[in-house]
């Protein structure tokens, strides 16, 4: 009967080590582990000594899950630090013309540049714009040859209302996946999840991934960040 209590107590405090350390905080761990750990070696049976290899392999396991927990924060805080760094370079460019890889657009009152690069002469190329309301206009580009090929869409000379709207280029080959639009930075900020997000004129919020390009400041951005600095 004492050697079964005893071997009952063994594996019960074998089995809260293992409970603890997945669930505990990492300052906490170490400390209830070792108790715990201490508490096994008592109430173990005389008659039966556990392997001193299982405590061993017992201390191994806390100190790798010890040893993911701090990596886990190392790059957890790098990453922050990364972000912050990602969001101030991106601030400076605040104003600038940018070049972002979209399927979709914004459209207000004023002409949107775009570009694609047909990999070779194309004889038909239509640019489709489909509405919120499913209501799809298309523009021609005409013949084309090969490279990148850059055209307007002026959303009052097409009659089109201002929203938001899906963007596909059909060429003689087929369709292009990559659009890519030229529109001013607005503002970058911080994510309520957690990374940058860039606010495009034309397009709306995108991600630093989608962006292709920095073209600097236009004439009118120019003008306009003349005036203010003057004031």
């Amino acid at each position: 009967m004492l050697t079964n209590h005893l071997t009952g107590a063994n594996n019960q405090a074998a089995g809260n080590a293992n409970t603890v350390v997945g669930q505990a905080p990492a300052s906490e761990t170490a400390d209830m582990f070792t108790k715990l750990l201490v508490a096994q070696i008592r109430n173990q049976d005389p008659l039966e000594p556990s392997d001193p290899s299982q405590f061993v392999n017992q201390l191994s396991q806390l100190s790798q899950t010890e040893a993911m927990q701090s990596l886990a924060k190392l790059n957890s805080a790098s990453a922050s630090v990364l972000e912050s760094i990602q969001t101030l370079a991106l601030g400076a460019q605040v104003g600038s013309d940018i070049t972002v890889t979209t399927n979709s657009l914004r459209l207000e009152d004023k002409a949107i540049k775009a570009s694609i690069t047909l990999p070779a002469a194309s004889a038909a190329n239509t640019v489709t714009l489909t509405g919120a309301d499913g209501v799809k206009h298309d523009v021609q580009l005409g013949s084309r040859g090969s490279g990148p090929q850059t055209f307007s869409i002026d959303p009052v000379a097409l009659g089109l209302a201002p929203g938001k709207y899906d963007i596909k280029v059909q060429t003689s080959a087929g369709a292009l996946d990559a659009i890519d639009v030229i529109g001013r930075l607005d503002s970058v900020r911080m994510s309520a999840g957690g990374g940058v997000v860039l606010k495009v004129a034309g397009i709306g919020d995108v991600a630093p991934s989608s962006v292709t390009g920095f073209n600097g400041k236009s004439g009118a951005s120019l003008a306009a960040a003349n005036t203010s600095t003057a004031n």
